[in-house]
């Protein structure tokens, strides 16, 4: 199977899974990626949603020998039809997903397999992790949402030199620039992520889900679109279980119980 699929707690992990290509995408491993997060998106039990890769690498973007056929005949493939059909979908299923998303960085994450992980709500990074915006080494432009999230993260101009280089950025520079949350030691790394995404499991999901949509409408919002959005978003929260289990919880001077709901 390109996608595994493991469940722990709450946690849905969904391992990329073809090592000996260093976990890059073709058309099957792109359409299941999709359906694993939209399943995992739509079941209530589940809470928090981990995308990592097995063996040394995150991803390494897109399956460039797949392009060999198109290329050998002089006819230049449909690279917009590619992101259409593939990564713009799994951009959106991250982004819209009303649970945390975790890109657990365990290698080199590029070209596309960059672009997932800055789709993602935490990354957080193996010592061994880089990230790479290998588009300009064979004269493409960065794709799938990478530009647009970069920018955000970290401005317009270190963006620039991120694409206009494509230089490796090592997990301590990303992490340095605000990319990478964490940067973990090679062999506490596969213990600390999954803690990490049981915690966020066990927090107020339904009000992660109203801060995402929150700060995936941020970029586009003048300021006051963006305070009336808060108020709607707030009275959502004020009416769930979770705001008053924690209120309860503080008045009792005891640790909340959230059930997500």
């Amino acid at each position: 199977m390109s996608i595994e699929e493991t469940t722990d707690d709450g946690v849905s992990v969904l391992t990329l899974n073809r090592p000996d290509v260093l976990n890059a995408f073709n058309d099957e491993m792109g359409s299941a990626l999709v359906d694993s997060i939209r399943r995992a998106a739509a079941d209530s039990s589940i809470r928090c949603i981990v995308i990592t890769g097995a063996g040394r690498a995150f991803s390494s973007g897109e399956d460039l020998s797949a392009l060999t056929s198109p290329y050998g005949t002089g006819a230049p493939p449909d690279l917009g039809a590619t992101l259409r059909d593939r990564y713009n979908p799994l951009v959106r299923a991250i982004r819209g997903a009303p649970k945390p998303v975790v890109a657990a960085v365990n290698g080199v994450a590029a070209g596309a397999g960059a672009s997932i992980a800055l789709a993602c709500d935490f990354r957080l990074a193996s010592e061994r992790a880089k990230l790479v915006l290998a588009f300009v080494k064979v004269g493409l432009v960065p794709d799938s949402g990478a530009l647009w999230f970069l920018s955000n993260m970290v401005g317009a101009s270190k963006a620039w030199e991120l694409a206009a280089t494509g230089d490796a950025v090592s997990a301590e520079e990303a992490h340095a620039l605000g990319i990478f949350h964490q940067v973990i030691r090679r062999d506490e790394f596969g213990s600390r992520w999954l803690e990490f995404a049981r915690e966020l499991a066990a927090g107020p999901t339904a009000a992660y889900a109203l801060m995402k949509r929150l700060i995936n409408d941020a970029p586009h919002s003048s300021l006051d679109d963006q305070l009336e959005r808060e108020v709607d978003a707030q009275t959502a929260a004020g009416r769930t279980k979770d705001h008053a289990e924690g209120v309860r919880a503080f008045l009792d001077k005891r640790h909340a119980v959230f059930r997500g709901e």
